[in-house]
């Protein structure tokens, strides 16, 4: 963790500090609990005057109004407590339950400590850990998915930073074509589908929503460049229509595509569901309906399905799959000779 990012940290381990009326902390008692603490997770040490500038933004009215006090002690000396006892810049208790369901978090969050570009989570796990006291469980009872040596990890922080402080981006990268571009980015939206990450933002130079898969990110840049807020896109229902991340034109209208599996494959389905507009419209024939825009995600799942699985209708998707098919099994052949 570097110096500014693990302020709030810092925070936490002299509120600590200022709520104990058991103890009298000098300044140079403050600067070596937190060094210590700090080291404990890693972190780098502070100087004295990081801490002076620490206590001041936490009196600061606009931050936490803290009522930092300081107290004389013999000679020119002083100790420092909140005037108030009862006060604390984290005033709310959890529940039992809140904090198994905290516990539960830390647990999920620590599995991507040590990437290089969850350096953010470092700093939230440890606070999290320190403020409430909960340590995930040592045992290693749960594994997460994560693909370490996916391209372009290392943009993962930065992008999630531009994209909370309005930040435009500068970003050259290399379509699935291998065709290089430069884009102008003001950043939307960060969201993971199927191991990749994508970043939704407007595209300055086309004035669209483009889709950025980071692991064809080349090079990215801050740029001078004014941001221009999101006035048309509500991304909480930007993905409704569709299976995963690619939207399609303009002209493309949501169909309904019935899917029929095979018996032993079909209560797989059932518990989980391809998209969340399936239902199902027979039960004996093992057959779903979902309402869904085509794309290319569309004909993913259904290629994941095979053998098990059968496009009853619209009759163009059918006779589509079966072409794709068609022309795979003319590989096989090929391969075979």
């Amino acid at each position: 963790m570097s110096t500014n990012n693990n302020a709030s940290l810092r925070y936490l381990i002299l509120d600590r500090c200022f709520s104990n009326t058991h103890h009298q902390y000098t300044i140079d008692n403050l600067l070596e609990i937190v060094n210590e603490k700090l080291g404990d997770k890693g972190g780098r040490s502070i100087s004295i005057r990081q801490l002076r500038k620490d206590i001041q933004d936490m009196r600061d009215r606009v931050m936490y109004d803290a009522p930092i006090t300081a107290y004389p002690l013999e000679g020119r000396k002083c100790y420092y407590r909140y005037s108030d006892p009862d006060f604390s810049i984290f005033n709310n208790e959890l529940s039992l339950e809140e904090i198994e369901n905290l516990r539960a978090t830390i647990e999920m969050l620590g599995k991507y400590r040590g990437i290089p570009a969850n350096a953010w989570v470092e700093e939230v796990v440890s606070s999290l850990e320190y403020r409430f006291g909960i340590k995930a469980n040592p045992e290693n009872l749960i594994s997460f998915e994560q693909n370490e040596q996916l391209k372009g990890l290392e943009y993962l922080s930065t992008i999630i930073d531009a994209t909370i402080n309005h930040q435009p981006l500068d970003i050259d990268y290399c379509t699935f074509k291998e065709n290089k571009i430069r884009m102008l980015i003001h950043p939307y939206y960060v969201k993971q589908y199927n191991g990749r990450w994508f970043l939704f933002g407007l595209d300055n130079g086309h004035d669209r929503i483009a889709n950025v898969a980071l692991d064809r990110i080349q090079h990215i840049n801050n740029t001078s460049v004014v941001f221009k807020k999101n006035k048309s896109v509500d991304f909480s229902t930007y993905f409704d229509d569709i299976i995963g991340v690619t939207i399609p034109q303009e002209n493309v209208n949501k169909e309904s595509i019935v899917l029929r599996f095979a018996q032993e494959r079909f209560p797989y389905v059932v518990s989980k569901p391809i998209h969340q507009s399936q239902r199902i419209i027979e039960g004996e024939d093992c057959e779903v309906e979902i309402q869904v825009k085509p794309n290319r995600e569309l004909y993913q799942q259904i290629f994941s399905f095979i053998p098990d699985i059968e496009v009853i209708s619209p009759q163009w998707l059918r006779n589509e799959i079966i072409k794709k098919i068609n022309e795979n099994l003319k590989r096989f052949s090929i391969c075979a000779e």
